[in-house]
């Protein structure tokens, strides 16, 4: 039935020699990968020895019942728990997405409701920020464009691990799920008459890219600079720092301005092109993920919207999950928990669906 364990056990073998090899942890990106990995397969090995090992004890059960049936009730509890040793193992078995494993770059943009919105995306880059602070992470200010009312028309931060994390804990394999347009309903701090309004935010999530993942060719690439701007257009500085990079082959354009050094801001161009190539590449290869990432931010359009966050009620509805609790308030800051795990759910049901076909 997991037959599939025994290559696992080999390369489990493998990885145990590469991770005791001193070379190994000269290159601490090769380390993380290999670490997380090993994390995989040593929970599935674990549970895999949990099920034989109670295989052995049902029979043992049955044979002493022969002699003595006292032993009868022994054998139902025991294969119970055989039975439940084998549900945790098929579902360790199932499929995951490899981008799991990785940090995450985090984009969120206003939208519909002026400046409302960019003060909602605002509150939701403040969310993202408290829920890495209670997991360990850190969040990197990658790029930023303030409103007038010190909102964010946009912004991008990466979301990053410190050290390995286990299987499904890391940043992008929690955070993906935030891909799409955010609807909040509240009373706007620009709003005279106590009014309710509704506006809403787009969050794209990438999975973070290393060099080895993608290869950007250098004559690939058009670099312009220009200079920074600020809120209502004000000059932050006066040197061209700013950088706009145009990866000529798929026409996808990123800009970065948030850093006073021209150098700096193309270093986090580059990380976040690195990114969007390496999904452009997954949706190519993959017709599901292809799916999955249409399945984010196309326009920042209330119609659209995977969430809703309506601060009368104190309410926070999950749309795609049927997830909902009044407790927006601390959701907001940062008990995200719950509305993940309602996500994490929905999409193992749909990953076993899948194999079932």
């Amino acid at each position: 039935m997991f037959e599939a364990v025994d290559t696992m056990a080999a390369e489990h073998g493998e990885l145990e020699k590469q991770l005791a090899a001193p070379e190994t942890h000269a290159d601490a990106r090769l380390a993380k990968r290999l670490n997380q990995r090993y994390a995989e397969l040593s929970r599935i090995l674990a549970a895999k020895h949990e099920w034989d090992s109670l295989g052995g004890d049902v029979e043992a059960a049955r044979e002493l019942a022969k002699e003595d049936e006292a032993f009868a009730e022994e054998v139902e509890t025991l294969g119970q728990r055989r039975h439940e040793a084998e549900e945790k193992l098929r579902l360790l078995l199932v499929p995951r997405d490899p981008a799991d494993d990785k940090d995450a770059i985090l984009e969120v943009k206003s939208g519909e409701g002026g400046e409302e919105s960019a003060l909602f995306a605002g509150d939701l880059l403040r969310m993202y920020s408290r829920y890495a602070e209670r997991r360990g992470w850190k969040v990197e200010l990658l790029d930023a464009a303030e409103s007038d009312l010190g909102g964010y028309k946009s912004v991008t931060v990466a979301v990053k691990a410190k050290g390995a994390t286990e299987p499904g804990e890391a940043p992008y394999g929690l955070l993906k799920f935030e891909g799409g347009v955010h609807r909040v309903q509240r009373v706007p701090v620009t709003e005279s008459q106590g009014r309710v309004h509704t506006s809403a935010a787009g969050v794209l999530v990438l999975p973070e890219a290393e060099q080895v993942d993608v290869e950007v060719n250098d004559n690939d690439l058009r670099i312009d600079v220009f200079r920074s701007s600020g809120p209502g257009g004000q000059s932050v500085n006066t040197t061209d720092s700013a950088v706009r990079i145009t990866h000529l082959p798929t026409g996808i354009v990123v800009s970065c301005q948030n850093e006073k050094s021209q150098l700096q801001n193309k270093e986090q161009a580059l990380r976040i092109l690195r990114a969007r190539l390496l999904v452009a590449a997954q949706e190519e290869a993959d017709a599901a993920a292809s799916d999955a990432r249409r399945s984010q931010v196309r326009t920042v359009d209330r119609s659209e919207r995977i969430r809703t966050y309506n601060y009368p009620e104190n309410r926070i509805s999950d749309h795609r999950t049927g997830y909902k609790s009044y407790n927006l308030d601390q959701v907001l800051d940062g008990d995200l928990q719950p509305v993940l795990e309602s996500c994490l759910e929905m999409d193992l049901a749909d990953r076993l669906a899948a194999l079932e076909q």
